[in-house]
């Protein structure tokens, strides 16, 4: 069960940048011992009703207000800081609070000591930072709001040398490569919440970014991070980060026994009836290298998807972990890391599967030339079963946009999409004129948005990377990003109206390094086609 719970960040401004107080947990703590924390507790009935003397904001609500009153109130009992004004707004001095019994365990108690002195909690400053969800794999876990407030003027933090010790202003970024060498340990959602810190440069900016939400009581982010295993060691990641949605599909409840790490020797279990198999090709272009996902079992047999270049280990391998028995080969278009594997595979098994697909245009490159023995129909299905009635169903969906041959196929029982290189994890895809077409590429998305709708589709199987969750948000996430680097090739344009495709392209892709310039150069050429049909349309 989740703990509900509170952590406040205090914050200063330093001649050497933003500076955030932190403290070292008890080595007897049954919770993060030894690391170094914001202070913070447990959320106690008595905080709710401790609201009589905290002051709040226009729009404030009652669950962030009580929050923030067990933030300051944990903050007060670990540190000997309060975050309270007197009634006529004058700051607390440290007169005051010599007189106070910090060592109490209840809202209610600082509250009557508070309402003796004239004193009000200064809640309305506190804003929240970001929400945290402990781990599903520990055994104790924590619903908390990470708070932000600055810290009051004339006071000094004081550790109660029982729960917090060594109490320390550090920059977020020092915080970090301290944490790296090793002499500072603090766990994932600190050391994640102080890289999110480490880019602001005041106090201010930081508060200001918080109050421009509802309130000021939404998060910035909000994560329940999961763990996996890479090369065979824990790790965890947010929301955002690319293992994420792989970890959702294949660890659901939390179990960290998923590895993460790309190797090309041996298939890599998704589901009961799904594996991957990456091919050894990484590169600029291919990432981690071409993923060949293998659909079925045993006892249906199996389909291969995108079977990849024709390396000859990578294709025995994948005639060994089907036993040979392949029962249909699918190739997502053309691309020479895609389909040339598709015939060689074929001769290995001796029922000589079919080959499906479709044929590469003449706008193709010579290297992507392709024709399958018989071209899959929009909405066509192929179908594993065995003897039980069990069905694995592939249907197609042409999806035309980086490839004009391109298809992306739909696991129906599992609610799965198999993208191809439409949709990637880690990068986007390439539109490369003439073959490529940024029109109907964002035409296709919109198709498989509709059919992930439609299918309850959760997540996408790309041909290049880990698997994505939340598929119909990548969709739009991807899309958005299309379409925001179209408006700054288009605000290039008119920049610079007698330019040519080579001078935007440096202030279009400003945010690219300069490497991948010669491959974003064709993707810009794609938005600098469909910019012109625009506006001959309008």
């Amino acid at each position: 069960p989740l703990l509900p719970a509170a952590t406040v960040l205090l914050l200063r401004d330093s001649p050497e940048g933003l500076e955030v107080l932190m403290t070292r947990r008890s080595a007897k703590a049954s919770f993060a011992p030894g690391a170094y924390v914001f202070p913070g507790g447990r959320i106690e009935a008595s905080d709710a009703a401790a609201q009589a003397v905290a002051t709040r904001r226009p729009a404030q609500g009652d669950r962030q207000l009580t929050e923030s009153v067990a933030a300051v109130r944990e903050c007060f009992e670990e540190l000997g800081v309060l975050l309270a004004r007197h009634t006529d707004g004058r700051p607390v001095g440290a007169d005051i609070l010599a007189t106070m019994d910090r060592s109490t365990t209840s809202a209610i108690a600082l509250a009557d000591q508070c309402t003796a002195r004239g004193l009000l909690l200064a809640t309305d400053g506190v804003y929240t930072l970001a929400h945290w969800i402990t781990d599903r794999d520990l055994p104790k876990r924590f619903d908390v709001p990470f708070l932000v407030a600055r810290m009051p003027e004339g006071q000094e933090p004081s550790a109660d040398e029982s729960e917090q010790f060594e109490p320390c202003w550090v920059r977020p970024a020092d915080a970090l490569e301290r944490h790296k060498a090793g002499s500072f340990f603090m766990i994932f959602p600190t050391v994640r919440t102080l890289e999110r810190l480490a880019p602001f440069a005041t106090v201010d900016a930081v508060l200001d970014a918080c109050s421009q939400r509802p309130g000021g009581e939404g998060p910035l982010w909000t994560s329940c991070p999961r763990a996996g295993l890479l090369r065979g060691k824990e790790a965890r990641y947010m929301e955002h980060e690319f293992p994420f949605g792989e970890l959702a599909m294949v660890c659901p409840d939390g179990q960290i026994v998923h590895e993460l790490g790309w190797q090309s020797e041996a298939p890599v279990a998704l589901l009961k009836n799904l594996r991957r198999l990456t091919a050894p090709n990484p590169g600029a272009m291919t990432g981690p290298g071409t993923n060949s996902y293998i659909v079925g079992d045993a006892a249906s047999g199996y389909i291969v998807i995108d079977p990849g270049p024709n390396d000859p280990a990578h294709i025995e391998r994948l005639h060994q972990a089907t036993s040979g028995d392949i029962r249909q080969i699918v190739c997502t278009h053309s691309h020479a890391d895609h389909s040339p594997g598709a015939a060689p595979l074929q001769a290995l098994c001796a029922s000589k599967p079919p080959i499906f697909g479709l044929a590469s245009l003449p706008t193709a490159r010579p290297a992507s030339y392709f024709v399958p023995e018989r071209a899959l129909q929009d909405g066509e299905r192929l179908q594993l079963k065995d003897d039980q009635g069990n069905t694995h169903t592939l249907r197609a969906i042409h999806t035309p946009g980086h490839a004009a041959n391109h298809l992306c196929l739909v696991l129906e029982e599992d609610g799965l999409l198999f993208s191809g290189d439409h949709v990637l994890n880690g990068s986007t895809t390439v539109i490369d004129p003439p073959d490529g077409n940024m029109n109907a590429y964002l035409d296709s998305l919109d198709r498989l948005d509709a059919a992930c709708a439609d299918g309850d589709v959760r997540f996408i199987l790309p041909a290049h990377g880990h698997v994505l969750g939340e598929a119909r948000a990548a969709i739009a996430h991807l899309k958005a990003h299309r379409l925001k680097r179209e408006a700054k090739i288009a605000a290039a344009m008119q920049k610079l109206p007698q330019g040519t495709p080579e001078d935007w392209l440096p202030i279009a892709y400003d945010d690219v390094p300069e490497r991948m310039w010669p491959v974003a150069a064709r993707s810009l050429a794609a938005h600098v086609e469909r910019i012109r049909q625009l506006g001959e349309s309008r």
